[in-house]
């Protein structure tokens, strides 16, 4: 599993977020390609319980109907922080087994681009030993979903996915879209949040002109899938945003030199 991401060249556009004019119109364009999603996921770092090796933690997958299909799971944190501390009880737990111990005590947390995961997972969804990813989402985004989707009617127990915050003009209208760069050079982009603080940052610059708009949560797998399958004019120009912790991490990368993973 390798990639080469310029992860630094997104904390460029982040002081512009902020700032960004609001627009609308975007022009047609077809279904994107898994290579294009991929580009589109490389800003987000995320980040596994590895071995020295780089090798992730995994479990195997529990059997079905008596059958083992031989693949297995692996955790996909949000959270370089909330990585470390699933680690830090790991090597809290009395195991006998020396090891296991030695095992436990060789676990790192390896950053690698969310573009990667996809990835793997287009690679290898038909091989019946195939690593399977469980996105661990920051608990605070999640309630914030939660909070949201209540207030909006919706009946819901349980957020099983990485939400996504995006802000449109109003419910059932299209998505707020913004311009970076300078006068000579900018870029219009739609921007999906992984934080709903950044969200809401530029949904109080929308709500003067546009009282009636608001934050409208999906789900990762949603977006994806909707990346892939439609035609919506939209999908060309939207960027996932990585959020506080994320950026956090990107600052402390070389400038405009790629991490390997």
């Amino acid at each position: 599993m390798k990639s080469l991401v310029r992860w630094g060249t997104t904390l460029g556009l982040m002081g512009s977020i902020l700032l960004g004019t609001v627009t609308s119109g975007i022009a047609p364009v077809i279904a994107l390609s898994e290579q294009q999603i991929k580009n589109k996921l490389d800003n987000i770092p995320v980040f596994l319980i590895t071995n020295p090796q780089g090798l992730p933690l995994s479990r195997p997958l529990p059997q079905q109907n008596g059958k083992k299909d031989g693949g297995s799971v692996t955790g996909v944190y949000m959270s370089k922080q909330e990585a470390q501390a699933f680690i830090s009880e790991l090597r809290k737990v009395k195991d006998k087994d020396p090891k296991m111990t030695q095992m436990v005590k060789s676990l790192q947390v390896t950053p690698v681009p969310l573009g990667v995961i996809f990835q793997q997972l287009q690679k290898t969804k038909n091989q019946p030993n195939r690593l399977l990813f469980a996105f661990k989402p920051l608990d605070k985004e999640v309630k914030g979903a939660m909070e949201l989707l209540k207030k909006s009617g919706q009946q819901v127990k349980q957020f099983r996915s990485v939400p996504v915050f995006i802000v449109r003009f109003a419910p059932n209208q299209s998505y707020v879209s913004i311009k970076l760069g300078n006068q000579k050079s900018q870029e219009e982009v739609v921007p999906l949040f992984f934080s709903m603080q950044d969200a809401k940052n530029l949904l109080n610059q929308v709500k003067p002109k546009y009282p009636k708009a608001d934050i409208q949560v999906v789900d990762v797998d949603g977006i994806l899938n909707t990346l892939q399958e439609k035609n919506d004019p939209w999908l060309s120009k939207v960027q996932f945003w990585p959020g506080p912790e994320a950026r956090q991490y990107i600052q402390t990368l070389p400038k405009n030199k790629a991490p390997r993973r």
